[in-house]
C-alpha cells in the first residue's frame, strides 16, 4: 500500500471512527434525555419508572413465607404458600373463593381480623361483626346491636373475639354465640380497653387504633388499661359541613395540663373477674406496654414518672394484683418505654433494649433485675430487634453500625460473643427474619440503586432475588444523583446530609436550594436509601435538593439527642444554619433562594428557619406545623421540654411567635382545620401574630382534614407545593 493509499485509508477510518463516536454519544443523551412529568410523579401516571415489588405477607413458618398476588384473569387475590429454599409457591388462600361465600357490600380483603392459620376471618359491616370459616366456608353473623364493635381481635386459640362497645370491653364465644361483657362502668369519660388519646398518639401508637387490651397466649384473660379522662381538658374541633357545622370535643392534654388516670386490670373470659394491678390511679405518671409471660403465669408492665425520666417494670401476681420490681432505669434527660421487650421462654429473664449509656444496645437480664450479659455495645445504636432465635441461642437485630447512614442485620450469641453483619451491600435493609432463624428477606435500597428484594440464608448466602422495582424505563430519564455529605461545625461536629444535584448541573450557574427536612429527636432524613421521584423531579428543573441531619437526629446516639433536653429549636436550627453557611461557600448556590419544607415537626422546624434563622432562609413552606410548644400534648412536649412552668424560657425560644419579628421572607402555611394531632390553632396563632407585625404570608387551610390528608385536597396540595417553589425559585 502505497503513502497516498494509506493517507486516504486513515481519512476514511479518522471520518467513520468520529462518525460512529458522534452517533452513539448522541444516541446515548438521547437515551438519557427524557424528562419526568408532573403527572409521572404525583398522579402515578404512565409510563412509570418503578414497578412494585412482592407482596410478601410474612413469614408462614421458618420455611415457607406468604406470597399476595393479583390474578388478573379473575380480578381476585390469592395467597401462596412459597418454599424458601426451591421458591415453589402451592396455592394457600383464594380470597375469591371467599367472596362468593359473603354477601354483597363485604369485600374478602377487608377482614377486621383473622387467626394465625388463616382459617377464621372477622368482619364488620354496618356495625356488626360477621365470622367466616375458611374451612367449612360458612359465614355467620355474630352481634346485632347499635353501636359499633371497635378493635375485634381473635385469641391466639382463634375460639374467642375481644373488642370494645360503648367504652367496654366483651367476648364472644365464637362457637356458640355467646357474649360476655367484662367491664361495666364505661362512659364518656371512662374508657376499659380503649386508650385516651394522648395515649394512642404517643405511648401505644397509632398502629393500636386505639386498643387497649392483650390477650394471654393460653386465650383465658385479657389485661386492659382502664382510662378516666374527665381530668384532661376539652378542645373543640369545628368541622365546616352543612349549615350549622358540627362541634368534636376531643380530650386533648397541653403540655402542663392534667394527664388521664389510668388502671392496668386483667379480667378472667369465663367468670368476668377483674383483678386490678397494685397502682394508684390518682398518682401522676404513666402506665402502659403490659407483656405476658408466655406461659400466661404472670404479666408485666411498664411503669413512668410524669418527669418521663424514671422508667420502671413490673410483674403483677394474676390473683392479687401485687406488683414486684423487676427493672429501674433513670437517665438525666428522658427515658422511653420498651416496646420490643421479650420474655424469655425458658424463665431465664427478658431482653431489653435501653439507651442509658447513650446508645441503644441489648440487655439481658433475669426476672429480679439483675443484669446477666450486655450482649452490643459502642458508639453505635440498635435500631429494633427481628428475631428471639433461643433454641439457638442467637438475637436477630438491625443496627446502624459502621455508617450511620445505613441500616444493616446483625446477629450476636446470648453470651455476648459472636457479633456479625448479615447484610453485606451499603445501603439501607428492612430484614425479616423466618421464625426459626434460618432465612431473612431483605428489602434494600442505596443512593445508586431503587429498592430491591432478596432471599438469603442467616449466613449470609445469597439464595434467589425476588424483585427489583428498577424498570428498563429509567435508562430513558436524565436523573439527578443523590449524593451523601458530610458538614463540619465550627464546634466539632460533622452532620450527615446529601443533596440532588440537577442532571445538567453547570458549576457556572446559579442554582436555588431546597431543605426536605424534618428535626425532631431522633427524626433523621439522611440515609443511604434511594429517594423519592419527586425529589428527581425538583432537581431536575434546577433546584438542588438538599437534607442535613442536626446533631440530635439520632447519628449520634442519645447521647446527641440529649443536647435537645428543654432546648427544642436550639440545636436543629443552630446546624441548620451551619449548613446554609457551608452552601454559601459553593459559587453554583443562589443564596437569596434557600428555601425548607417539611410537616408535622418539620413544619416547627421551616416555622423557626423563617424566623430565627430569617438571615440565612428566604422561602419555607410548613404544613402542620406546631408554632407554640404550650399548645402540643404532654407526653411527647414534655419529654423532652418539661413543663411550661419548670422551664419558661425554653418554651419562649422554641416558638416561632416569639421570632416572628425577623421574619422577612416567604413563608406558605397549609394546615387541615380538623386536625387532631397538631392543632390548627398553632398556624392560626402564628398567622395572628404575623398580620399584627404588618408580615405578608401565604396560607391554604384545608377542610375538614386531619393531621394528613388525601384524595383530592392531597391532589390540591402536592399542586401548590410544586407551584410555590416553581414560582419563587424558577420565576415560572
Amino acid at each position: 500500500m502505497n503513502n497516498g493509499t494509506k493517507r486516504v485509508f486513515l481519512s476514511g477510518f479518522m471520518i467513520l471512527f468520529f462518525f460512529l463516536c458522534f452517533n452513539v454519544s448522541a444516541w446515548s443523551q438521547e437515551k438519557n434525555s427524557k424528562k419526568l412529568t408532573y403527572e409521572q410523579v404525583y398522579q402515578r401516571a404512565e409510563p412509570r419508572l418503578f414497578q412494585s415489588l412482592p407482596s410478601i405477607r410474612s413469614w408462614l413458618d421458618d420455611e415457607h413465607y406468604l406470597l399476595s398476588e393479583r390474578d388478573e384473569k379473575t380480578k381476585t387475590t390469592k395467597l401462596y404458600k412459597v418454599n424458601a429454599r426451591k421458591g415453589k409457591k402451592t396455592l394457600f388462600l383464594d380470597y375469591g373463593e371467599i367472596q362468593k361465600n359473603l354477601p354483597k357490600g363485604i369485600m374478602a380483603m377487608t377482614a377486621r381480623s383473622f387467626t394465625s392459620d388463616y382459617s377464621s376471618f372477622l368482619y364488620s359491616f354496618r356495625n356488626d361483626l360477621y365470622h367466616y370459616s375458611v374451612r367449612t366456608g360458612r359465614f355467620k353473623r355474630l352481634t346485632a346491636t347499635p353501636d359499633p364493635e371497635m378493635n375485634p381481635r381473635f385469641s391466639p386459640n382463634g375460639k374467642y373475639v375481644a373488642f370494645t362497645r360503648n367504652h367496654n370491653i366483651y367476648a364472644l364465644d365464637v362457637e356458640n354465640g355467646l357474649e360476655y361483657k367484662l367491664t361495666t362502668d364505661g362512659s364518656d369519660t371512662i374508657y376499659n380497653g380503649w386508650a385516651s388519646w394522648v395515649y394512642y398518639e404517643e405511648i401505644l401508637g397509632r398502629r393500636s387504633r386505639y386498643a387497649a387490651f392483650w390477650w394471654s397466649p393460653d386465650s383465658s384473660m385479657l389485661a386492659f388499661l382502664r382510662f378516666d379522662d374527665s381530668p384532661v381538658p376539652i378542645f373543640p374541633i369545628f368541622r365546616a359541613r352543612g349549615t350549622h357545622g358540627e362541634l368534636e370535643r376531643e380530650r386533648y392534654p397541653k403540655s402542663g395540663d392534667p394527664n388521664p388516670k389510668v388502671k392496668l386490670g386483667i379480667v378472667r373470659v369465663k367468670d368476668r373477674k377483674v383483678v386490678w394491678a397494685d397502682i394508684d390511679e390518682n398518682a401522676d405518671h404513666y402506665v402502659a406496654w403490659p407483656f405476658w409471660f408466655v406461659d400466661s403465669s404472670k404479666l408485666t408492665f411498664q411503669w413512668m414518672n410524669r418527669d418521663q425520666n424514671n422508667i420502671k417494670i413490673y410483674a403483677v401476681d394474676l390473683k392479687t394484683g401485687k406488683k414486684t420490681e423487676i427493672f429501674d432505669e433513670k437517665q438525666p434527660s428522658w427515658v422511653e418505654f420498651f416496646e420490643d421487650l421479650y420474655f424469655f421462654k425458658d424463665g431465664s429473664g427478658f431482653l431489653l433494649r435501653s439507651s442509658v449509656d447513650g446508645w441503644n444496645h441489648l440487655y439481658y437480664y433475669d426476672l429480679e433485675g439483675n443484669l446477666k450479659k450486655r450482649l452490643t455495645e459502642g458508639e453505635w445504636s440498635v435500631s429494633g430487634v427481628s428475631l428471639v432465635d433461643e433454641k439457638n441461642g442467637r438475637i436477630f437485630f438491625s443496627a446502624n453500625k459502621g455508617e450511620t447512614t445505613e441500616r444493616h442485620l446483625f446477629c450476636v450469641n446470648l453470651d455476648g460473643t459472636g457479633l456479625k453483619r448479615l447484610t453485606k451491600e451499603p445501603g439501607s435493609h428492612r430484614p425479616r427474619v423466618s421464625p426459626g432463624g434460618s432465612y431473612f428477606i431483605d428489602s434494600f435500597s442505596n443512593t445508586a440503586t431503587p429498592s430491591k428484594m432478596d432471599l438469603y440464608r442467616t449466613d449470609g448466602t445469597l439464595v434467589r432475588n425476588l424483585g427489583e422495582s428498577r424498570t428498563s424505563l429509567m435508562e430513558e430519564y436524565a436523573l439527578g444523583k443523590k449524593e451523601l455529605l458530610s458538614i463540619p461545625t465550627e464546634d466539632g461536629w460533622n452532620l450527615p446530609a446529601y443533596w440532588i444535584l440537577p442532571p445538567d448541573f453547570d458549576k457556572t450557574k446559579k442554582y436555588p436550594v431546597l431543605f426536605r427536612i424534618y428535626g425532631g429527636p431522633g427524626g433523621g432524613t439522611v440515609s443511604n436509601s434511594y429517594p423519592s421521584l419527586s425529589y428527581h423531579y425538583f432537581a431536575q428543573e434546577g433546584i438542588i435538593i438538599f437534607s442535613v441531619d442536626h446533631r440530635c437526629s439520632g447519628h449520634f446516639g442519645k447521647k446527641g439527642m440529649s443536647l435537645m433536653h428543654r432546648n427544642l429549636g436550639k440545636w436543629e436550627m443552630h446546624d441548620l444554619i451551619e449548613a446554609v453557611k457551608w452552601l454559601r461557600e459553593k459559587p453554583f448556590v443562589d443564596e437569596t433562594k434557600i428555601g425548607i419544607t417539611g410537616g408535622s415537626y418539620g413544619g416547627f422546624t421551616t416555622c423557626m428557619a423563617l424566623t430565627y434563622g430569617a438571615d440565612y432562609f428566604t422561602h419555607g413552606w410548613a404544613s402542620s406545623s406546631v408554632t407554640r410548644w404550650e399548645l402540643y400534648d404532654t407526653v411527647y412536649t414534655e419529654r423532652y421540654m418539661d413543663r411550661p412552668v419548670d422551664n419558661p424560657e425554653g418554651y419562649k425560644f422554641g416558638s416561632a411567635l416569639t421570632h416572628a419579628d425577623k421574619y422577612k421572607g416567604v413563608l406558605a402555611l397549609t394546615h387541615g382545620t380538623m386536625d387532631d394531632n397538631v392543632h390548627m390553632q398553632n398556624t392560626m396563632q402564628l398567622i395572628d401574630k404575623l398580620i399584627d407585625l404588618g408580615k405578608k404570608f401565604e396560607f391554604i387551610p384545608y377542610p375538614n382534614q386531619r393531621h394528613g390528608f388525601g384524595g383530592k385536597k392531597r391532589e390540591h396540595s402536592n399542586r401548590n407545593f410544586v407551584d410555590f417553589w416553581f414560582k419563587h425559585f424558577l420565576d415560572r
